[in-house]
């Protein structure tokens, strides 16, 4: 380890890219294992103790998007930044669903890769022992393992369901725009398509409703979502 103690997986498969990224991180007091292709990404992964991972969407081997999905089954409170010439709002929705945490597109500045790694490094809050948690009748929400329960059953959730999830709960049965709700998940310069929250919605009604006689998700028509435990 290096001065700072955190560790990033590169997977990048142009060379002079990848040693002026490793060069930056490592300036900056990371340890970098880089990788040229996904297979070899993921073996590093697994054998390594790694903190943040950096994937390029088109390796040759397994591709970005597949990584990620592996990462995130294997470790949900892993920060991901996916790297990639790609723009195209599918492209981001695609990583986004893979369970990536963010999304940077070549070329970009150093400084911003590194400020957006510094970043999810903080949000990911390795450093402190108790987590915080919110409640909701029988939900359960870890802020800090980045982890959800109903009625004791775990849910893995993407990282943009997590957020809307939080956004939702922290609200407190307060109906909550479209428009509030796409900045604060997506950001004010992400172009969303115009149902993107409800399919997201759609998404977490799936998975924390579905199975549960009570429904916690519900729509305001006109006006938007809350979330409420009154039958």
């Amino acid at each position: 380890m290096t001065e700072n103690g955190f560790a990033i997986l590169l997977a990048e498969d142009e060379p002079t890219l990848t040693a002026n990224i490793k060069g930056e991180l490592e300036k900056s007091g990371y340890t970098v294992y880089a990788a040229f292709d996904g297979e070899i990404a993921e073996k590093l992964y697994f054998r390594k103790e790694v903190h943040l991972a950096v994937l390029d969407i088109n390796l040759p081997g397994k591709n970005g998007l597949q990584l990620c999905r592996a990462f995130r089954d294997h470790n949900k409170q892993l920060p991901i930044l996916m790297l990639t010439a790609l723009s195209d709002v599918d492209d981001k929705l695609d990583a986004f669903n893979s369970g990536a945490d963010d999304y940077i597109v070549k070329p970009f500045h150093m400084k911003e890769l590194l400020a957006r790694i510094e970043v999810l490094l903080k949000r990911a809050a390795f450093s402190r022992k108790n987590s915080e948690k919110i409640h909701l009748r029988d939900l359960e929400i870890d802020l800090d393992f980045k982890t959800v329960k109903r009625a004791g059953n775990e849910i893995e959730l993407t990282a943009k369901e997590f957020l809307l999830l939080t956004e939702l709960v922290k609200a407190g049965g307060r109906v909550l725009s479209k428009q509030f709700l796409t900045e604060k998940v997506w950001g004010l310069n992400f172009e969303t398509g115009t149902n993107t929250i409800e399919v997201y919605i759609s998404f977490l009604r799936s998975k924390i409703d579905k199975n549960f006689p009570v429904k916690l998700i519900h729509t305001k028509t006109g006006f938007g979502y809350y979330i409420s435990d009154k039958e």
